[in-house]
């Protein structure tokens, strides 16, 4: 039975999309985080170019390229026009159509298409698009400026690019909030379903920001790991005493959420509920949170308040923690003030020690984790976590994954985001039971 205690459609999940450099596939990148594998890898000069050599950071994690399973491959793409399809929604149209295989969801009626609608959102625009027309444009050679240049840097291109590819006419909605894009989407889409506003709704986020542009701009900040160079691998380890800064990915992830009752008149397969989302403001710096959390409080109490639960009934945490000194420990101070003693319960991990930060895809790619934990009872390890130093107890999960105990009540569970200019985004995700 839902636990969704608010008036109103309840809306569910019913497929999942998931491009990332743990592979292509959900059932792929689910079996490879769970058995421990990192997809964070050297940056090569001869494959990635040498442009790259001049930043001190030399890890990211790539999504693999080829014809082999679980890799990427242009043979996966829709047969639509591709041009003004940057990397990042050539990404997103992969997951996208896995997302929509998963849910059995290819409507052909009218009617079914304008009531599905697109929330997919990006945290950066293709800032290398920009940095070649620039150089056209000084060089005097105004006419090599593609015409297709504005349609490919625009935030929401990807968003239409899904809907053209599938005949999508409902709501078409793009979200950027730097690191919390996507985790927003699949907030505003769940509540636009409940609205009202469509019945079916993909929703998530795509990042291809692995550039030499990209990738210097965090360096000058000092934001990104240069201490594991050598051992790629061992980068990203959020909360860890040794963690030195975040991993830069690349990839996207989807969900297809959808009105619960519209999902079992056509016999979907049902993942998951979306129980309650929550939002909040920091209000303190542009890019670093509150010390002690209080922004991330508030988010997480608040999807907790619109789920109309208890503090409880929550046994998981699928945090933000990017593997920096300052936003681990402050989300962990969070956990800890807002959970009181329950907190010794609560299963806490950062699946970005395996597949590095995807900024604005990050939400996607975490939520989509979070379903599956909530649905299997098995939550991931945080990788390369050897020891804890965030100045909290709490239960992270650590040298393999943590079998979820829940006592015959349905497992719910939050998925946390956090962006610069204090923006957060917290939904909850909980266990589906047939009534």
């Amino acid at each position: 039975m839902s636990q969704c205690l608010k008036p109103g459609r309840k809306v569910v999940v019913t497929g999942m999309g998931i491009v990332s450099c743990l592979g292509v596939g959900v059932r792929t990148v689910w079996q490879r985080l769970l058995e421990g594998q990192v997809g964070i890898s050297k940056i090569d000069s001869k494959e990635h170019g040498f442009k790259f050599d001049q930043i001190p950071c030399k890890v990211a994690g790539f999504v693999p390229k080829g014809k082999l399973e679980g890799c990427f491959h242009d043979d996966l793409l829709p047969d639509v026009d591709l041009r003004a399809a940057t990397q990042m929604t050539r990404f997103c149209l992969v997951a996208v159509d896995e997302a929509l295989e998963m849910a059995k969801w290819r409507p052909e009626k009218l009617s079914e298409k304008q009531r599905t609608g697109v929330c997919i959102g990006t945290g950066m625009v293709p800032l290398e698009e920009i940095v070649d027309a620039g150089e056209q444009l000084r060089s005097g050679k105004y006419r090599r400026i593609s015409p297709w240049f504005i349609p490919r840097i625009l935030v929401n291109m990807t968003a239409g690019c899904v809907s053209l590819a599938h005949g999508f006419q409902g709501p078409n909605h793009s979200v950027s909030t730097a690191c919390t894009t996507s985790l927003h989407a699949i907030g505003d889409a769940s509540r636009l379903i409940q609205h009202g506003s469509a019945d079916v709704i993909v929703c998530g986020g795509t990042e291809a920001s692995v550039t030499p542009l990209g990738m210097a701009g965090f360096s000058r900040m000092r934001a990104l790991s240069t201490n594991f160079n050598a051992t790629p691998e061992l980068a990203s380890r959020p909360f860890d005493a040794k963690r030195d800064g975040f991993v830069m990915s690349e990839g996207a992830a989807v969900l297809v959420l959808e009105e619960m009752n519209h999902a079992k008149a056509r016999g979907a397969t049902i993942y998951a509920e979306v129980l309650g989302y929550g939002m909040s403001g920091d209000a303190n710096h542009l890019t670093a949170p509150c010390a002690d959390g209080d922004g991330a409080l508030r988010c997480m109490q608040t999807s907790i308040d619109d789920a109309g639960i208890s503090l409880e009934q929550v046994g998981h945490i699928n945090c933000h923690a990017t593997s920096t000194p300052l936003g681990d420990t402050a989300e962990s101070k969070a956990i800890v003030n807002l959970f009181g003693h329950h907190a010794d319960n609560v299963l806490v991990n950062s699946t970005k020690g395996a597949t590095g930060h995807l900024l604005g895809a990050a939400g996607g790619v975490e939520a989509l984790f979070t379903v599956l934990a909530v649905q299997s009872g098995i939550v991931p390890q945080t990788a390369n976590l050897e020891s804890p130093s965030t100045d909290c107890e709490l239960k992270y999960v650590m040298e393999g994954p943590a079998k979820w105990v829940k006592n015959g009540s349905p497992r719910i569970a939050l998925s946390n985001s956090f962006g610069f200019g204090g923006t957060n985004a917290t939904v909850c995700f909980g266990e589906h039971r047939q009534e």
